[in-house]
């Protein structure tokens, strides 16, 4: 744009003086009171006219198009940017700083109040930074401004919590053949002492996470078969139920049975243990609570189910005992009476997956079958359900996160898949595939990092799915695995 040239010819709704017109400069907004003092830089006197006398059209005057002010002399206090008494909480350092190097350092100086009086009630917002708790939308946000770009935390130098990777694939993966594909079943189980146990037909195997080494603990011959195996809780000893309805115990380090129990007519599908009470659910209906420290083969059994037992778990303080069955319901047992405290029944379908939450007493995770599809979490103090997720697929196991408020979920029919959850808002953290029939069964390492997961397809996949404990150390027995597959027998 050439400045010198007038614009001639155009017409506009201002009555500018003679030679002025308004493509020569922009003019800033002003008031009758303002005052203010222009920097020029007159390259040409002849084609550049100044504004320094707006009242007097007849003199010439040149301009820039540029306007400079001159902070001295600017009333910047009008605006309200004068230091003014932190709230509790905010940051007087962090606030003079930036207000020098935005206004230059005299500004920046405590003891600036600029050219005219100092003014009472300064702006609250201005300038002023704000601590919050909440995640930042914008990178610019309040609690963003100043801190390192490598995510430092505005209390201290802990880095931003990045979110958590968990791999698609398994670490590591047994073949397990003659592994049954019946839903009703529990196969598999994982001691406190890194041990698996696997039952393949007629015999259960015990393969060790650190040795590697597979041992045959048993075989129960032509006439009978394994139904469900379950550790004790130091690991020490291995309860079997059988499709004759026995209950076997087993001393793993001896590979020697210690004792039988009878009481169930028919199969024994699903073993639990509490500190001391080993509890045996049955498809003739009934739960039996066995004491090894009595002769007897039980001391009491509940009775509440009109079908087939497949889901039981003690809680954590052993003070509760959650089962589910094939009648599609949820009952909850105390201690001491022999009638469920709770029987809840909105579950459609069979009911195996149960879990506990180890972070909150009374707070239950249940899962149902192929005409349900969802996961319910409950609170037994009370019976209301709290959440319920339809997953759309047929839920056949939950487990408990021990050091993150997490669930892992394995399904069947149709999508055969596991899925991680985050609790309690129970969004999808993680969905992993690999088994081609339904994931019946699972089992979690001692250190809650890593779960293994069996199916019809005659594999045991194990996945790393938790993180570990903040500050645990590394378990005596943790020795990296190999990668690639196989065999368990």
């Amino acid at each position: 744009m050439d400045l010198s040239r007038p614009n001639q010819g155009r017409k506009t709704g201002l009555n500018l003086p003679v030679g002025m017109n308004l493509d020569t400069f922009a003019l800033p907004s002003l008031s009758s009171s303002s005052s203010f003092q222009s920097h020029t830089n007159i390259s040409s006197p002849s084609s550049l006219r100044s504004i320094s006398n707006l009242g007097s059209p007849s003199k010439s005057a040149t301009c820039s198009d540029r306007f400079i002010p001159c902070r001295s002399s600017s009333r910047l206090h009008t605006f309200g940017l004068i230091d003014s008494p932190v709230k509790e909480g905010g940051n007087e350092n962090y606030a003079r700083l930036l207000k020098a190097e935005l206004f230059g350092p005299d500004f920046g100086s405590p003891s600036f109040a600029g050219s005219g009086s100092p003014v009472s009630s300064p702006s609250k917002n201005m300038l002023r930074f704000k601590t919050e708790n909440s995640t930042p939308s914008s990178p610019f946000s309040p609690t963003v401004v100043g801190h390192n770009v490598g995510g430092v935390s505005p209390g201290g130098s802990t880095p931003t919590k990045q979110q958590r990777k968990i791999s698609k694939t398994p670490f590591k993966i047994l073949d397990a053949p003659a592994l049954q594909d019946d839903y009703y079943l529990n196969l598999v189980d994982w001691s406190s002492q890194n041990v698996l146990a696997v039952a393949l037909g007629t015999c259960v195997y015990l393969w060790s996470a650190t040795s590697l080494k597979v041992t045959k603990l048993c075989d129960l011959g032509p006439d009978d078969g394994v139904c469900s195996v379950q550790w004790t809780k130091e690991g020490s000893f291995l309860s079997i139920g059988t499709s004759l309805g026995q209950v076997q115990i087993w001393d793993a380090t001896q590979c020697k049975r210690v004792r039988t129990m009878s009481g169930h007519q028919t199969r024994t599908s699903v073993l639990a243990w509490s500190s001391r009470i080993l509890s045996s659910g049955s498809r003739d209906r009934n739960i039996l609570q066995h004491d090894l420290r009595v002769s007897s083969d039980y001391i009491s059994k509940l009775v509440g189910h009109k079908s087939e037992v497949c889901g039981l778990k003690w809680s954590h303080d052993d003070r509760e005992l959650a089962s589910g069955g094939n009648d599609n319901q949820l009952l909850v047992w105390n201690q001491h009476s022999q009638q469920p405290i709770l029987k809840l029944t909105e579950h459609t379908a069979a009911v195996k997956a149960i879990a506990w939450s180890p972070h909150q007493n009374g707070l239950l995770a249940s899962g149902g079958g192929t005409a349900d599809r969802c996961i319910r979490i409950w609170n037994t103090a009370n019976g209301n359900q709290l959440n319920s997720v339809d997953t759309g697929s047929q839920v056949c196991n939950l487990a408990w996160s021990k050091n993150v408020n997490e669930i892992v979920s394995t399904h069947g029919y149709s999508q055969n898949q596991i899925m991680v959850w985050k609790y309690p808002t129970m969004g999808k953290v993680a969905t992993l595939t690999g088994h081609s029939l339904r994931v019946l069964y699972l089992a979690t390492s001692p250190d809650g990092q890593t779960i293994v997961t069996g199916a019809g397809d005659e594999t045991l996949r194990f996945w790393n799915v938790f993180p570990s404990l903040r500050n645990q150390a590394h378990a005596r027995d943790t020795k990296v695995w190999s990668m690639g597959r196989t065999h368990i027998r």
